[in-house]
């Protein structure tokens, strides 16, 4: 019988234990939440046959599958972390359904400030050797996702709601209460991380 009484960082500590129960908890406590953010990303861009339930239950699935690589402490930091396999979900399926429709991705790559910069995994792209592009598109995305969750909380919403969300620059400054410079610094050093991180987990790969 299950304790109704625990609170969302008991549940995590049971979770980190191995209570697979206690981790389905805590996924459906944040399902509401997820679906929200869902719709909010996909308004707009695919209007057919992506459904917000279907992105979170995806969401879901990889938890369970990758929840051995959750380095967090509390529940906030496990709510962040489903923030990130959320946002790849729909980045690929943003780029399934672009392709599925064959639209001009030439104009996607050169869009400027105002129209809300290019997708994250193509800005990495730019920057990364090509073992690591292989793992970005194939079945390693989630390292992508690992490596988001080690930037500092401004650095990390900032290249999330610049190259997932597509906000433009000064919708984001205003969003974090910064300067257009500055939030444009913490975008350029996030992505610096995020390259220099993905670029040593292709060396240990190859050494090993």
């Amino acid at each position: 019988m299950k304790d109704e009484s625990l609170t969302p960082n008991q549940l995590l500590e049971q979770a980190l234990r191995g209570d697979r129960e206690a981790l389905g908890r805590l996924l459906e406590a944040e399902r509401m939440a997820l679906h929200r953010l869902a719709e909010r990303q996909l308004e707009g861009r695919i209007t057919v046959r992506v459904d917000a339930s279907d992105v979170v239950q995806q969401t879901f699935l990889d938890a369970y599958r990758t929840f051995g690589q959750f380095t967090g402490q509390d529940a906030r930091e496990l709510a962040a972390w489903l923030q990130c396999i959320l946002d790849h979900k729909v980045a690929n399926a943003i780029r399934d359904h672009t392709l599925l429709q064959k639209r001009n991705m030439g104009r996607e790559q050169s869009m400027d400030d105002s129209q809300g910069g290019a997708p994250l995994k193509q800005e990495l792209d730019a920057g990364l050797s090509s073992p690591s592009q292989k793992a970005i598109r194939g079945e390693e995305a989630e390292r992508l996702s690992q490596a988001l969750m080690t930037l500092p909380a401004d650095q990390r919403e900032a290249v999330r709601l610049r190259h997932l969300e597509r906000w433009a620059l000064t919708d984001i400054a205003q969003h974090l209460g910064r300067s257009p410079a500055a939030t444009a610094g913490l975008i350029k050093r996030g992505m610096h991380a995020l390259r220099r991180q993905m670029q040593s987990g292709d060396l240990e790969k190859e050494e090993g």
